[in-house]
């Protein structure tokens, strides 16, 4: 990413909270695992996408923001006709847990020639696994975390097939993220850029 525009990569998408119609007719829609009502005791959150400067890191980073995690959300490449070709296996997400729901989606591709989509969220409580998406729930500590996906084993697991590259990262609705980055193998602590350190690992 861009030090000047970290989101020059990226399209975002700032829905609007729903009513109760919207809501309704979209609770078949993405693949049936999206949450169609708020956490207990959630209040409607103004949808926003925008960095703010964390008071835990004391640090700018990203925030994404949503009652309704289908309308709200970044996604890379910025294009639909385009993909990452990135061949690199090992995804980390550096990210904090803002006590709501949220999900994020890898597309992949198989040496199949198949796009396999990998969804972990944590409204999600079984590993279900389908021809073309598998979805996950993900358990994260309060706070920040670091979350680190091993996608060429993921493929291997739910597909038998072997990796190729990540094609699409998708994040919706609500956290807060500091950084995204892909590496061929799981950097010791003592290894990594100051800015790439986060606190305990955590496996979707």
């Amino acid at each position: 990413m861009s030090q000047s525009d970290p989101l020059q990569l990226w399209a975002k998408r700032v829905g609007p909270p729903p009513t109760p119609s919207t809501s309704k007719s979209q609770s078949t829609s993405n693949d049936g695992d999206s949450p169609t009502t708020p956490p207990p005791q959630e209040q409607q959150l103004e949808p926003h996408v925008e960095f703010l400067v964390d008071d835990t890191l004391n640090s700018q980073v990203l925030e994404i923001l949503s009652t309704h995690l289908p309308t709200t959300f970044i996604t890379t490449p910025s294009l639909a006709t385009r993909t990452l070709g990135i061949k690199l296996p090992f995804l980390v997400f550096l990210v904090k847990n803002l006590g709501k729901y949220w999900s994020f989606e890898v597309t992949v591709l198989d040496d199949r020639g198949e796009k396999r989509r990998f969804r972990a969220s944590n409204f999600q409580t079984t590993t279900r696994v389908k021809p073309y998406i598998t979805t996950m729930p993900l358990r994260m500590d309060p706070g920040w975390n670091q979350i680190q996906l091993n996608l060429a084993d993921y493929v291997k697991r739910a597909y038998g097939t072997a990796y190729v590259e990540t094609q699409r990262i998708t994040i919706h609705a609500s956290c807060r993220i500091r950084r995204i980055y892909f590496s061929d193998r799981l950097v010791p602590e003592n290894e990594l850029p100051a800015e790439f350190k986060l606190y305990l690992p955590v496996k979707a």
